[in-house]
């Protein structure tokens, strides 16, 4: 007989892949309605318990989690698992080859978006509840182990691959007490996830779906859930190391962060009993009220515009390098985004968007070691880099629990008015300052007690 379970845990599975054909979200402007499936969309949640604390979170193939969608899906899990809603945490891995999940302002005036559809919605809260409730019964004896894996080939730093990103990759895995049978693997990648362009037409979970699709075959076999978490990722995307944007390309990528998790579950140890003779959990949480951001006016949002457009035309007349010319159309995106924004707030509908994404709430859960703490919407990875230095084994995981509207960026992307800082509608570079300053708070007092 093996030594006395540190904790208990189990995963599971809900299909959430939309019915018939659905306009799939994430790039502005174009018509794009799904003639097909490519990957199954999914809802993967992970239970875990040392008997004092309980802990879920629940990784989703969707662009956005929106706040009333995970206050409703938090509040049901509690109700049927006893594990506190605070204690839940659930995510989006931001696939662009999904259904619209979060009506964002800054869309209002692009006719081909259509709202997200309720019916559409209620399928995935439902998903989201099943998984969680089905990993919550079927809890064993488990042990945990972390290792870090290289994501580097996937991509890095949108606007400048020399710029900063984090290419680690945290990966826990989890198995049976006393077997070498996996429960269920996470990892958390800083990577948009957007291989597949306007022109994809299948829906899809772009190249994490490919990574959890190659696990499974290789590693940890089909029945094990993978909750594929995208970290901090608003200035990261393969933009820089993309062959094309073709579903092959996707399954290359993919197929290298693989690799990259595999080698590093090979080398992984696990976690470290305490003392008092098991692995020991907690979760804190903290609410932050977010600045607003002081939008432009009409005249300077189409000045914006058209010197985005000027750029953009510059460039691609002259040969520019193919990313380069995508970062300057992105810019363009932002600044029609940002002339969107502008008239919401002179039809006043400004207010409305802001009691829907604030206060925006921080959820961090321990693991014997380590921290996974998940903040809501885009951040850019400067944020999260500022809390890995004072807190290495902090893994920060982005689109938690709800959407802010856009991103939070640093003062160098408003000032060179970068796509995510022109459609933001939080205020930059303030608002992740205090994110990372409500995070430290939470981890320093913490270490504390």
């Amino acid at each position: 007989m093996g030594r006395t379970a540190a904790i208990i845990a189990g995963a599971a599975t809900a299909d959430i892949t939309p019915e018939g054909s659905v306009f799939l979200y994430g790039y502005p402007g174009v018509e794009r309605f799904s003639t097909g499936v490519h990957d199954r969309l999914r809802s993967s949640a992970l239970f875990v318990s040392d008997g004092k604390t309980s802990l879920i979170l629940v990784a989703n193939d969707c662009i956005y989690i929106g706040k009333a969608t995970a206050v409703r899906a938090r509040r049901r899990i509690e109700e049927q698992t006893t594990v506190a809603a605070a204690h839940v945490m659930i995510t989006a891995t931001h696939t662009h080859s999904g259904p619209v999940t979060a009506d964002i302002l800054s869309n209002a005036h692009d006719h081909v978006v259509p709202k997200a559809d309720p019916a559409y919605l209620q399928r995935m809260e439902d998903g989201i509840v099943e998984a969680a409730v089905q990993a919550f019964r079927q809890a064993r004896a488990a042990r945990v182990a972390f290792a870090v894996a290289d994501g580097s080939s996937v991509g890095g730093n949108r606007h400048d691959p020399c710029g900063p990103s984090d290419p680690q990759v945290p990966v826990m895995i989890v198995r049976e007490e006393n077997s070498a049978n996996y429960i269920a693997l996470l990892a958390i990648c800083s990577m948009h996830p957007t291989v597949l362009h306007e022109d994809s037409r299948l829906i899809s979970g772009d190249f994490p779906a490919a990574t959890r699709r190659c696990l499974q075959e290789r590693v940890v076999g089909p029945r094990c859930p993978i909750l594929y978490h995208t970290g901090p990722c608003g200035n990261q995307s393969p933009r820089h190391v993309t062959r094309g944007n073709s579903f092959a390309e996707a399954e290359r990528l993919g197929g290298l962060l693989a690799e990259a998790i595999a080698a590093a579950m090979a080398a992984a140890v696990d976690e470290p009993e305490s003392d008092s003779g098991g692995l020991q959990l907690a979760c804190r949480t903290a609410s932050v009220a977010l600045p607003r951001r002081k939008l432009p006016s009409l005249a300077e949002a189409d000045d914006d515009l058209h010197s985005a457009r000027r750029r953009f035309e510059s460039l691609r007349r002259n040969g520019a390098p193919r990313a380069q010319v995508r970062t300057a159309e992105c810019d363009c995106f932002g600044a029609e985004e940002s002339v969107a924004l502008a008239h919401a707030a002179a039809a006043g509908l400004v207010d409305t968007a802001f009691a829907a994404i604030l206060p925006a709430e921080i959820t961090a859960m321990r693991i014997g070691t380590r921290w996974l703490v998940g903040w809501p919407g885009e951040t850019y990875i400067e944020f999260a880099l500022a809390v890995k230095a004072r807190h290495p084994h902090c893994h920060l995981i982005g689109l938690a629990n709800g959407e802010l509207q856009g991103y939070l960026v640093t003062a160098e992307a408003v000032r060179d008015r970068h796509y995510e800082a022109l459609n933001a509608l939080l205020a930059s570079p303030e608002s992740g300052e205090l994110l990372v300053r409500a995070t430290l708070e939470l981890l320093d007092k913490e270490a504390l007690l």
